[in-house]
């Protein structure tokens, strides 16, 4: 069977050759998404073998400007790889370009690594941050989405191996626990500022039923012991920030962040 799928992919490259999202060099037979000198050099952050990471600690200095007198957990957070340079193009793809293979393979090599760090073992539910409607049928698919449920396949798939993930509590993958309210603008070229103004209170969680096993959205969320939300990009954690505000009334679980790139020193937003 591998020999056979090797073929097919050698004849479509033939028709159809692949390209490094990185360099744009054309791809060798065995190489996916990234050639092999690209793959080597992939700025790996290695948060998730830190619960203390410099990501976490910037996405909890936005969630300390609104706490206010609430308790609070330390808020877990991941990033795949930095957004710099060449790697900038794999998040594009996904989001811009359609590159849902892209987005699936690197969403599981996400998920592996989360599944391994004991911190993130006892996830049990993974939100992706939500499109508004209009965007998300421009657009057909929400790249957040594709990357959630990567890495919740790849919970499975770590499951099997790793005591590290705990059994008959694998997280689920769920979209219907969180809506945009409102179409907000792109956040590419908004200030810091701009960009917490333009997100505040854009999302909120849906009081109707759920299809999924007859429960309320409230009731999904109040079960949960640790929330992972999950989005393609974090620049200044304004996006999040909006996501976990929005779900934090109805639950009482720890929710950590994780993302496919960071951008590299970028301040947080403020209150």
């Amino acid at each position: 069977m591998n020999r056979y799928l090797e073929f097919l992919r050698a004849v479509g490259d033939v028709f159809f050759p692949r390209e490094c999202l990185v360099c744009g060099r054309r791809l060798g037979l065995r190489e996916r998404h990234l050639c092999l000198a690209c793959a080597a050099d992939v700025p790996f952050t290695f948060h998730w073998l830190q619960t203390h990471n410099p990501l976490a600690d910037r996405f909890n200095e936005v969630l300390e400007h609104h706490r206010g007198t609430e308790p609070m957990d330390y808020a877990y957070a991941s990033a795949l790889f930095l957004y710099k340079g060449g790697y900038r193009s794999i998040p594009k793809a996904l989001k811009y370009h359609g590159d849902l293979a892209a987005g699936r393979f690197f969403g599981a090599l996400l998920g592996r690594r989360l599944a391994a760090a004991p911190h993130f073992a006892d996830v049990d539910l993974i939100i992706p941050v939500p499109l508004h409607w209009t965007r998300r049928r421009s657009r057909g698919y929400n790249q957040a989405e594709v990357l959630a449920r990567a890495v919740a396949a790849a919970f499975r798939e770590v499951s099997r191996d790793s005591p590290a993930v705990m059994p008959g509590k694998l997280p689920v993958c769920r979209t219907d626990l969180l809506v945009r309210a409102r179409r907000t603008r792109t956040q590419t070229r908004l200030s810091v500022e701009a960009k917490a103004r333009n997100v505040a209170s854009a999302f909120r969680v849906p009081v109707h039923r759920s299809g999924f096993a007859w429960t309320t959205p409230a009731q999904a969320l109040a079960r949960a012991r640790h929330i992972l939300l999950v989005d393609d990009t974090f620049t200044t954690g304004a996006t999040l920030y909006a996501c976990y505000a929005a779900l934090r009334p109805y639950t009482s679980a720890r929710i950590s962040v994780a993302t496919l790139a960071a951008v590299e020193g970028t301040p947080s937003s403020g209150p």
